[in-house]
């Protein structure tokens, strides 16, 4: 068996996966990522999320964690709770012109193929502890028997039921009104422990404990369990494509505490420390995901990454997990983990988690502004090397299985160096879900249709909803064959069986229509060809994307013979054809 470094080294430049979440934190409080300062315009903190989204995008992620709720406050419109001080300068005072900025944080993230996940944090009210700069409407001010005091801020109390109502209530508030993908917490639960101080929660203790627990901590668990079990019910009611993740705290015990636990000697575990029985979650299906966050480098002694990781891979229940990566470690000038100043750290972590394909599916970078900052060029890495060709983010079969509708009236024109592909969304699938966006794959001559290869696909278009799709590909080499696939996807990534249309690379014009590639079934219902519109007069006669006579399913086969060798394989199916049925 391979050591973790041999594992981590092993082929430097190999192609990245097609499926893998890749991701960043934009964290809000203190105004960490953004916005970049308190009381800015619509206009300027619109401009600087841009930036952020388009820096994302440039480096290859497809997903963004923003958070929106950092202490009891909104980066929304809200009746529950008030207006942010980090978005506005003043809590409870809103933003100008009446702005609401969430839904246009969602859209500029969908318009650039991110997912947008809602980050939270269920239980902090304050970051310090003077009362009177509260807004009118935060609820301590209807409310203060719901908080206590603990290093000096203001804490929800986990144990009361009236406290788990008003989280619960403000996130279902959030998941009904707006187009988010998922909701998302950090590993803030009860407060990290500090010396000389008790969190002083005996009363609720006392007064709200119908399963009779004897221990302090095991009751605290369970305060948390039943957030996270009531609140995973909720949101699948609600809407049930959104998905509930969290990222806990990296090590959940210690082996020397628990035989379940990880060969490690962290200081404050999740589980004794903080009460997040986060492996629980998992493994009773309560969140959809998991990025523990796993801030060491490979060379830390007492928390050495490749344990921690090799230990997440065991214990994740099948639920998605995703890695928190530390990229702002690299900003530090830290002494206890120097492995940080080497410019191999990171892209090590990401390859190591990579000899995992089934089990780690992914990244989440904290945060934004180390992304933005390129430190030791490592976001230069992400983007020329391992984030080179775009992936789709990993299906959760569990949520939505069903996969959407082909294409319909998929038509290619091309001119000399320019191919225009068109088409539109088929009717919605069985359960009502109509195509989110598609995958664009273009093969040339003697290449393999195979759609697990990330660097056949050509683009991820997303149109605006009920519009039609179109793409220009101006990379295509004059006078070369290419064979283009089409699939669709829905908002939960499950994807369609393909469309596919041939060019010849004939120097005059040329116009074809698409139809499945032999050996895909046809869904049920549809016509079986698809016809472009009738040409206007002088104009090439569209022909079919249908395979000449004898020949294979790969996209070599549709190219002229006097141009293209092809090795006929008459029996051998391809890999589109074996992946979507026949």
């Amino acid at each position: 068996m391979l050591s973790w470094s041999a594992r981590a080294e092993a082929e430097p430049g190999a192609v990245p996966p097609k499926r893998e979440l890749r991701g960043m934190w934009i964290a809000t409080v203190e105004n960490i990522d953004w916005p970049t300062q308190r009381g800015a315009t619509p206009e300027q903190y619109r401009r600087d999320y841009r930036r952020l989204l388009d820096a994302g995008q440039r480096a290859g992620l497809n997903a963004v964690f923003v958070q929106i709720r950092p202490a009891s406050d909104a980066f929304y419109k809200s009746s529950l709770e008030p207006w942010s001080k980090w978005l506005t300068g003043v809590q409870g005072r809103a933003p100008a012109d009446g702005d609401d900025p969430l839904p246009f944080l969602i859209t500029e993230a969908h318009r650039r193929g991110l997912e947008f996940h809602a980050w939270f944090n269920p239980y902090r009210a304050t970051m310090d502890s003077v009362t009177r700069r509260l807004a009118p409407n935060h609820p301590y001010r209807q409310h203060p028997q719901w908080f206590l005091r603990y290093g000096g801020q203001l804490l929800y109390n986990p144990g009361l039921p009236e406290v788990r109502a008003h989280i619960t209530r403000v996130i279902l508030d959030v998941v009904r009104r707006y187009d988010i993908d998922a909701v998302h917490f950090d590993d803030y639960f009860y407060p990290y422990p500090m010396p000389g101080q008790v969190f002083h929660d005996e009363a609720a203790f006392r007064d709200f404990n119908p399963e009779g627990f004897e221990q302090l901590a095991d009751w605290r668990r369970h305060n948390v369990n039943v957030l996270i079990r009531d609140l995973h019910d909720s949101i699948r009611l609600a809407k049930r494509w959104v998905k509930f993740g969290i990222s806990p705290f990296g090590v959940w015990m210690n082996q020397s505490a628990d035989p379940r636990g990880s060969d490690t000697r962290a200081g404050q575990p999740s589980y004794s420390n903080l009460y997040a029985d986060s492996r629980l979650w998992l493994e009773k299906g309560w969140i959809d995901y998991i990025v523990p966050q796993l801030y060491w480098s490979t060379n830390f002694r007492l928390v050495p990454y490749p344990v921690l990781l090799e230990w997440w891979t065991r214990n994740h229940f099948d639920r998605h997990l995703y890695i928190g990566q530390g990229s702002y470690r690299m900003l530090e000038s830290t002494r206890s983990d120097t492995a940080w100043r080497n410019p191999r750290e990171l892209p090590r972590q990401i390859r190591l988690n990579r000899t995992y394909p089934d089990d780690a599916s992914g990244s989440v970078f904290f945060s934004a502004k180390s992304l933005l900052a390129n430190p030791l060029h490592t976001t230069d890495s992400l983007r020329q090397d391992l984030f080179r060709y775009p992936a789709l983010v990993p299906t959760m079969p569990w949520l939505d299985a069903v996969p959407p509708q082909p294409v319909a009236n998929l038509t290619l024109r091309r001119l000399r160096r320019q191919a225009v592909l068109s088409w539109q969304s088929g009717p919605p699938a069985a359960d009502g879900d109509a195509a989110t966006y598609y995958v664009l794959y273009r093969f040339g001559p003697n290449e393999p249709s195979s759609p697990h290869d990330p660097r056949r696909i050509l683009a991820l278009p997303r149109p605006a909803p009920g519009f039609p799709a179109t793409y220009v590909d101006t990379t295509a080499v004059p006078g070369q064959a290419y064979a283009y696939y089409v699939t669709a996807v829905d908002r939960l990534h499950n994807e369609s069986r393909p469309m596919r249309v041939v060019t010849l690379g004939q120097q005059a014009a040329e116009l074809a229509v698409g139809e499945a590639p032999a050996g895909v079934a046809r869904p049920a219902g549809a016509p079986a060809a698809v016809v472009a519109a009738q040409p206007r007069p002088g104009r090439p006669q569209p022909r079919s994307a249908g395979r000449p006579t004898g020949s294979g399913d790969s996209p070599e086969a549709s190219a002229p013979s006097t141009k293209v060798k092809v090795k006929a394989k008459p029996k051998k199916r391809g890999f589109f054809e074996r992946l979507f049925g026949g």
